[in-house]
């Protein structure tokens, strides 16, 4: 693979303040082998990244006089450099023009907005009572992976359809190794109590097994299992045995029933694209094993008013770059470049993929499926977003400013007493939330419950990036939740970092912090404003702050359960799981613990006096 730069000088002696791109001259020394060009703007910005079978040709055809749409145009007029690089194959240029696409998210792309990990059911395979839980991210730990989902709530239902049918443990390792009695999921019928030895090692394996093949397709296998140790358990007369059998069995067909879709029981991602009004819906339906796991739908950027067989053919690249996948796509609309799609992904993932489109019976009544869902999903989404931009119009004229503002920023704090502080950041644009941008800071060094010093130290993480990484953007407005004080973090902040540009604006909770009864207090001097609830500019700063406040619940929440469900007794040198385990059994809990003494720490097998000494000093260090 080799790379081209094809930079234009300007001449010295013209008046435009523009870099004038000579294309004739650019187009003389261009190549005709397969490869990948950037096109760059006179701040050397990418601005579009395509590839091409015959890259002299193709860059020809954006140069001509005749027959470019109008954005086509407009970006053309904007080049002030063009590089190329040239690669062995068209399938290694597609690769290469995903890869910088997802990287550089050029304005006059096709750009998916939603780039993260999908979720997964993880069956550990490095304990005896393997839990079940939910995975997003890399597969680095030892075990199954099920899936892939299309989102946290598929992964949530079947974990709890599992937990139903064959009662396995969804706790913590550290919660289970650390029980000394059964927890509310075993009184609801939900777990088999492990943690406390109420199931043997080989009868929750067998439950384990039975929903692996569920997950895989095999329920039959499954039902086979059960009914065969139904008739044991009758034949030994173990009547309410065979009647649990029986239930399981009962409940197994009826789930079964209700999420097969598909005979052969293949893996098959289903594809369909709407367009309208300049946007575009891609509903992706999923199935694996002949399970229908359900769908999620994706609404990418576009740069003009493009076909449903264009935007599909950019979105299933980026798509599938670094995704499992499927022996087979439906989709909604032929593509011309579907052999090189199918060549490309095929040589990725290690097994022959295969795009259809022309399909009859069961298969076109998917399509047809995917096809209605996207355009509902599509109009709705033309509806919210229509009102959205009137709240940002509102917004302008409220706020009295020259332009309707493009990002806005709102920053929360959250904690308990001043146990876990979390801020957030969430970030809406006319088109909705943000959700690439959302971030989240664990706050550290400070007070606890000092919301003024927590405020600052979010404030300075996120701007000081601003000032350093071209790449952050700056809102438009910032809206601070709360009053003066915080705001006062916030201008002292911007101050130092010598950023003026942006307008700060504290959302302060009126009386009896109703809802409506809001003051905002402005960075400029202007004086405070109160808006009513029927003003839509006041519903949409609403809806922003409170979306930070859920976000830094959310991230509060999570980091307070993760402190609190560590034992105080890890970290203890000597004193491992079953140590752990014997000492709880022994006590009958952590409370049990806090009021032994040394004496009798060490009373029991297996710890010594040094041991028992720091059990003891663990719970009573400030004494």
């Amino acid at each position: 693979m080799t790379t081209e730069n094809n930079k234009t000088q300007q001449d010295d002696s013209t008046d435009s303040p523009e870099l004038s791109f000579d294309s004739a001259a650019f187009l003389k020394n261009v190549t005709s082998k397969p490869g990948v060009y950037r096109m760059l703007d006179s701040k050397e910005q990418v601005i579009y990244v395509g590839k091409a079978k015959n890259l002299k040709n193709r860059l020809n055809s954006y140069f001509r006089q005749t027959g470019l749409s109008a954005k086509t145009q407009v970006m053309v007029s904007k080049i002030a450099n063009v590089e190329i690089t040239i690669t062995h194959t068209e399938g290694e240029a597609l690769l290469l023009e995903s890869n910088l696409i997802k990287e550089l998210r050029p304005r006059y792309n096709v750009l998916m907005r939603d780039d993260k990990s999908y979720p997964y059911i993880f069956i550990s395979d490095q304990s005896e009572f393997p839990r079940i839980s939910m995975h997003r991210g890399a597969r680095k730990k030892k075990g199954m992976y099920l899936g892939p989902y299309p989102n946290a709530f598929s992964v949530r239902e079947s974990i709890n359809l599992l937990q139903k049918m064959f009662l396995i443990r969804q706790c913590e390792d550290t919660t289970f190794s650390n029980r000394s009695r059964p927890c509310l999921q075993y009184q609801i019928k939900r777990c088999t109590a492990p943690c406390v030895g109420y199931v043997s090692e080989k009868s929750y394996r067998k439950d384990i097994n039975h929903a692996i093949l569920f997950l895989q397709g095999k329920s039959e296998l499954v039902v086979g299992e059960l009914v065969k140790d139904m008739e044991v358990a009758a034949a030994k007369h173990n009547f309410e045995k065979a009647a649990v059998y029986r239930d399981q069995i009962s409940h197994l067909r009826k789930v079964t029933e209700k999420q097969y879709i598909s005979a052969d029981k293949g893996d098959i991602d289903i594809i369909a694209c709407s367009t309208e009004g300049g946007q575009a819906c891609v509903q992706v339906f999923y199935i694996r094993n002949g399970l229908n796991l359900g769908n999620r739908g994706f609404f990418p950027t576009l740069p003009e008013e493009l076909s449903a067989e264009q935007i599909l053919t950019a979105f299933i690249p980026q798509f599938y770059l670094k995704r499992d996948v499927p022996g087979e796509i439906i989709l909604s609309n032929a593509l011309d470049d579907a052999a090189l799609i199918e060549e490309v992904l095929s040589d990725q993932s290690n097994h022959k993929v295969k795009l259809s489109n022309n399909v009859r019976g069961e298969r076109a009544k998917w399509v047809e499926m995917a096809l209605n869902n996207s355009v509902n999903s599509l109009k709705t989404r033309l509806i919210s977003r229509s009102g959205l931009i009137a709240r940002f119009e509102a917004l302008q004229e409220v706020l009295q400013l020259d332009e309707i503002p493009v990002r806005l920023e709102c920053f929360d704090i959250s904690h308990t007493q001043g146990e876990a502080t979390v801020a957030s950041c969430v970030v809406f644009t006319p088109e909705g939330a943000f959700k690439t941008d959302y971030r989240r800071y664990n706050i550290k060094g400070i007070t606890g419950g000092d919301d003024y010093a927590a405020m600052k130290q979010a404030l300075e993480r996120r701007f000081k990036l601003a000032k350093t990484k071209t790449e952050q953007k700056l809102p438009d407005i910032l809206f601070i939740d709360g009053g003066k004080g915080q705001l006062k973090q916030a201008i002292e902040v911007f101050e130092k970092l010598d950023i003026s540009s942006v307008l700060l604006v504290g959302v302060a909770k009126g009386e009896g912090r109703k809802a409506g009864l809001e003051k905002l207090i402005f960075s400029d001097g202007r004086p405070d404003l109160y808006l009513t609830i029927e003003s839509a500019a006041l519903n949409l700063i609403l809806q922003v702050r409170d979306e930070a406040h859920r976000f830094a619940i959310s991230g509060h929440r999570a980091q307070r359960d993760k402190k609190r469900r560590t034992s105080p007794l890890e970290g203890i040198t000597g004193l491992g799981p079953k140590r752990r385990q014997t000492l709880l059994k022994h006590f009958g809990g952590i409370q049990g613990i806090t009021q032994a003494g040394v004496e009798d720490i060490a009373k029991i097998e297996g710890i010594s006096k040094k041991l028992a000494q720091e059990v003891y000093d663990r719970f009573h260090a400030a004494d």
